[in-house]
């Protein structure tokens, strides 16, 4: 195939043009990425020699050459390589979801280049430093090579080269350096000195040799066997931006070692920020899998539960086999035993900042909450662990509560943990349901995450205390009167004609649950919410739509005016549109949406003209 010029994608042509006109001031991360991705590229080659023995390849290793006549800077591998269809669609392009985020973070953040590999695209930070970048490439087992090559002017050139001696298999990436300038952080990236600093600092723990001149540069230490006292914090954050691609700083480090019948070693990091795909089906995830320091798969979601999925680091088993396949470990009960391990480790880890860091655990609950509450779904043991370290927002204050708080503060007789889900905070406090609560002094939970509505069907106590919906079933509070027989007997005929006339509601009772509103609906104390109902839809799944039941505040002057003049007119025509505006207001007053909005609009003006 004879030379081709190609243009970037749009996205990657802006990230370039950042790259090329770049005012960050740590420009050495260039080579931190060109040594990652052929770290990258060494693991998957070593993989493929696992699986196939015409791709094993002898000392896998990363060479740096710098040539100061020439000012250029080459970086070689032996991994595993590019086809010319890779070429394009990997540099050509940015095929990632959450590319434009990307880019508007990486504009708003000049002062540094944190951001820079976060998605991926560590690659295209080259172009802070270079005049031209030229790429050869060939794929481990095929018998042409690729050469391509850009100046950062948003084309590229990419021709396949047949003379295999040209380009031997892995890849090799020359930078032709810009001229050095210190005064906007450009340093001499030819100087020895410099480049052996850069591959301390940043590349160090690379399990594979990095090697200029004669030397060896990077010590080869996997971090998660040496001791904890031995590394440097430091040393563990570049090991966590090397594995995870986010360049903030991990909340909080745990390392743990099993010895005995099945020995392993692990190193996980609970990040600071949730991935902007940390809700996306087909995201990855997972840990890195090695056995006995050999690298095996780079997203093993089996090594921990799916709520746990944003933990990053590594598992390093010694008692797996090299040629263990994503069906073994699904199977293996060695796997099953670490991850049962790992998620208690971890949520032991969570409650533990709880209690010695409470910003950092506020950080940890606000970007990770809801991944960590879909464990409550699952039939696992660790439910009453992630309840102990889950937080709610509350009517006691501002600032979220924990279940154990909760408990503290109940007064003599509550026996059970009121809580309401809803869209926010502001409709939940605002229902018709808290006002029996509010007038009492009891805390009520407020849950607004979508999993919430799921969760709390499945788990119905904490220290043996009932988790009870206050929009579901008849209330039950200490001391709690129930209507007098005086105005059960008065509202019966109304009643049994308004379980006649409204059809959309299961029953209509009276309630003391209320105190300045009219009405409300509330749910069979076994029986779907409504939001729920909307969940399960929106999913495709067809369900029946449940009828709820109207509870009547007999205190109230529009529920007494509506049974005077029934007991006086139970013929008049104009009542059953008094029905419907009942049921509707009620409907409103949570957030519902009306089955008929412009009949409850007719409705509603013919009322009012009426009273002008």
């Amino acid at each position: 195939m004879s030379t081709e010029t190609l243009e970037f994608q749009a996205e990657a042509r802006q990230l370039l043009e950042l790259m090329v006109h770049s005012i960050y001031s740590n420009k050495d991360i260039f080579l931190r990425e060109l040594i990652s991705n052929a770290s990258d590229a060494l693991d998957k080659r070593r993989l493929a020699g696992l699986k196939d023995d015409g791709l094993k390849a002898d000392d896998l290793h990363i060479r740096i050459e710098a040539d100061k006549e020439a000012r250029t800077l080459t970086v070689r591998d032996n991994g595993i390589g590019m086809t010319r269809d890779e070429v394009v669609g990997l540099i050509g392009t940015i095929a990632r979801s959450g590319t434009a985020e990307t880019l508007r973070r990486l504009k708003e953040n000049k002062e540094s280049a944190e951001l820079i590999g976060q998605f991926g695209v560590g690659f295209y930070s080259v172009f802070m430093v270079a005049d031209k970048v030229t790429l050869l490439t060939r794929k481990a087992g095929e018998p042409t090579g690729v050469r391509w090559e850009s100046e950062g002017d948003g084309t590229y050139t990419v021709e396949t080269v047949e003379d295999v001696e040209d380009v031997p298999e892995g890849t090799s990436i020359r930078v032709h350096l810009r001229p050095a300038d210190e005064e906007d952080a450009l340093y001499d990236y030819t100087d020895e000195a410099k480049i052996r600093e850069i591959v301390k600092r940043y590349s160090d723990f690379i399990s594979f040799p990095v090697r200029m001149g004669g030397s060896t540069l990077n010590s080869m230490k996997a971090l998660w066997a040496r001791p904890r006292s031995e590394v440097s914090e430091e040393e563990y954050r570049e090991f966590y931006r090397h594995i995870s691609h986010d360049w903030t700083d991990p909340l909080d480090i745990i390392q743990m070692r099993a010895e005995g019948t099945f020995e392993y070693e692990a190193l996980l990091f609970l990040p600071s920020r949730a991935p902007h795909d940390l809700y996306q089906r087909d995201a990855r995830h997972g840990l890195q899998l090695y056995v006995k320091r050999v690298f095996i798969l780079d997203d093993s979601r089996e090594l921990l539960p799916d709520y746990l999925r944003f933990v990053k680091g590594v598992v390093d088993a010694a008692d797996l086999s090299l040629n263990i396949s994503r069906e073994i470990l699904q199977q293996d009960r060695h796997i099953q035993l670490i991850r049962r391990r790992l998620a208690k480790k971890i949520l032991a880890s969570i409650k533990d900042l709880m209690s010695k860091d409470a910003e950092k655990y506020r950080t940890f609950w606000r970007e990770f909450g809801p991944a960590v509450k879909e464990g409550l779904l699952d039939r696992t043991e660790d439910h009453k662990a992630i309840l102990d370290i889950a937080s709610f927002a509350s009517t006691a204050g501002e600032e979220p509560t924990t279940l154990a708080d909760y408990l503290a503060r109940m007064p003599e007789g509550q026996d059970k943990i009121y809580f309401m889900t809803g869209d926010s905070r502001a409709q939940i406090e605002n229902s018709p349901h808290m006002e029996a609560f509010r007038a009492k002094g009891y805390e009520v939970l407020l849950l607004t995450d979508p999993v919430d509505e799921i969760w709390v069907e499945a788990v119905r106590d904490y220290e043996g205390k009932e988790l009870q919906s206050i929009t579901r079933g008849a209330v039950d509070l200490p001391s709690e009167e129930e209507p007098s027989p005086e105005e059960a007997g008065e509202y019966a005929a109304v009643l049994t004609w308004l379980n006649e006339t409204l059809d959309d509601v299961k029953e209509v009772r009276l309630t003391t649950r209320l105190t300045t509103s009219p009405a409300c609906l509330v749910s069979d104390t076994d029986g779907i919410t409504p939001a729920l109902e909307k969940m399960y839809k929106a999913m495709g799944q067809e369900i029946p739509s449940v009828k709820r039941i109207l509870e009547l505040n007999p205190k109230h002057p529009l529920v007494s005016a509506v049974r005077t003049a029934h007991d006086k007119r139970p013929d008049d025509p104009e009542l059953k549109g008094t029905a419907e505006l009942l049921y509707g207001t009620a409907l409103l007053a949570e957030g519902g949406d009306l089955a008929d909005p412009a009949r409850f609009a007719a409705l509603l003006a013919d009322r009012l003209s009426k009273t002008v």
